[in-house]
């Protein structure tokens, strides 16, 4: 689900993790970021997604929205990185697959903004997860359990992800079309 080569802008921040208690604002939160998304985008035909944990009911997540992207031609940046701009997003990291934006330093930091290539195996795999999660509540407290453990004695942001991520490509591969 990740890009081996990263062009990273400034240097990723290292912060600890928080795992908070699931809240029910989360996806009012995430349809009022699809609803914003899909605006100031437009006439770009773009599929806008709540994605990540905040999209699961009743799963403890880290208090940011992820929201996933899907565009035409993921190279193609002016089509759409000026109306992300102007919602105060920040590019942070490019990779092949995927563009990685967020609010500025100093702000908070509520909302993640993953864009890929529309019908992408990136954009697949991220709802494949999503979709794997909403539809076991098992899956999902394992997933949480793995979580809580990681921000229990991972002191940086990106251990934390790493520790995830085995779990997170064995769901995949179990919920995806070869």
């Amino acid at each position: 689900m990740g890009d081996v080569d990263v062009e990273w802008f400034d240097q990723p921040i290292e912060e600890a993790v928080e795992i908070h208690d699931a809240s029910d604002d989360w996806a009012d939160i995430g349809r009022h970021w699809e609803d914003l998304l899909k605006d100031s985008l437009h006439p770009l035909p773009a599929r806008v997604d709540h994605v990540g944990s905040t999209a699961v009911p009743g799963l403890a997540a880290k208090p940011v929205i992820d929201m996933q992207i899907q565009v035409p031609d993921i190279a193609d940046e002016p089509s759409y990185l000026p109306a992300l701009e102007e919602l105060g997003m920040v590019l942070r990291a490019r990779g092949a697959n995927f563009r990685f934006l967020r609010p500025p330093a100093g702000r908070p930091r509520n909302v993640h903004i993953h864009v890929c290539g529309m019908g992408s195996v990136w954009a697949e795999e991220h709802l494949a997860f999503r979709d794997a999660l909403r539809g076991n509540p098992g899956l999902a407290r394992e997933y949480e359990r793995i979580k809580r453990g990681l921000a229990a004695t991972v002191s940086e942001r990106a251990d934390y992800n790493r520790g995830k991520e085995s779990f997170i490509r064995e769901v995949v591969a179990r919920h995806t079309s070869p």
